[in-house]
């Protein structure tokens, strides 16, 4: 599927356009990549991750176009990978390694590629509540110009899958020791049918590396207390932090 999109109003942020099949409301989630095999090149696909791209000239700030969704590979030159020997005592045998999509030529000319690998969710009347993402990462092979990125969205289809919800981590600059981070959104009543995507992207260009290692992955969930006071921000935005 390719589809073209109108780039949205936030510099830095992407917008997926029209998403794979969504898993029905919003689900509490822990993976460590333990169990899946390593050996199929489907396994992350069959666990229910997906990969997409948008697509920018060489300044990153005019789209061009992008396309979305496919179930996430395991391994080759195209955004995610199940590796192993990266972990520490904590992160086991297996991690999730993301990079960029380098199967897309554009490289080769300057464009900027944002590679996005994500789970993806819909909405359902009873997720009004906060939502928090955890997760480990370490820094892989990314050099250059190359930045990554850990997200929540949530993205409203009946307006253009503008987003209604956005947070993020910036990755670019985490260490090469496993650290972990966390971040919260708040999801509302009207956000019902929304799509909900915890993932991480690359930007990368001129085939330079982008990869970033992640494990310990958890997505859980808060009702909020009775009478809580509205959070400010788009889509009820939270914090971003690094887990100590």
């Amino acid at each position: 599927m390719n589809i073209k999109a109108q780039r949205n109003g936030f510099v830095a942020l992407s917008v997926c356009a029209l998403a794979g099949a969504a898993n029905a409301d919003i689900s509490t989630y822990s993976e460590d990549f333990e169990s899946l095999n390593a050996a199929s090149p489907t396994a992350l696909g069959d666990a229910g991750w997906l990969v997409g791209a948008n697509v920018f000239d060489s300044t990153g700030t005019n789209f061009l176009y992008n396309y979305f969704s496919f179930p996430a590979p395991n391994g080759g030159a195209a955004f995610s990978a199940i590796a192993s020997g990266e972990g520490g005592m904590a992160q086991g045998a297996q991690q999730l390694s993301v990079y960029n999509d380098y199967n897309n030529s554009d490289h080769g000319i300057g464009n900027r590629i944002e590679a996005n690998v994500f789970r993806e969710y819909t909405v359902g009347a009873g997720d009004a509540g906060v939502w928090t993402f955890a997760f480990d990462a370490k820094l892989g092979n990314l050099e250059g110009a190359s930045t990554a990125v850990a997200f929540i969205k949530i993205l409203d289809p009946n307006n253009g899958f503008q987003l209604s919800g956005f947070q993020s981590i910036d990755m670019t600059n985490t260490p090469s020791e496993w650290t972990g981070y966390s971040m919260d959104i708040n999801v509302d009543s009207s956000m019902e049918g929304h799509l909900f995507q915890i993932g991480f992207w690359s930007v990368a260009s001129n085939f330079e590396g982008s990869g970033v290692f992640y494990d310990n992955l958890n997505l859980s969930y808060e009702v909020p207390a009775p009478g809580a006071v509205a959070l400010l921000g788009l889509g009820g935005l939270m914090g971003a932090r690094r887990r100590r």
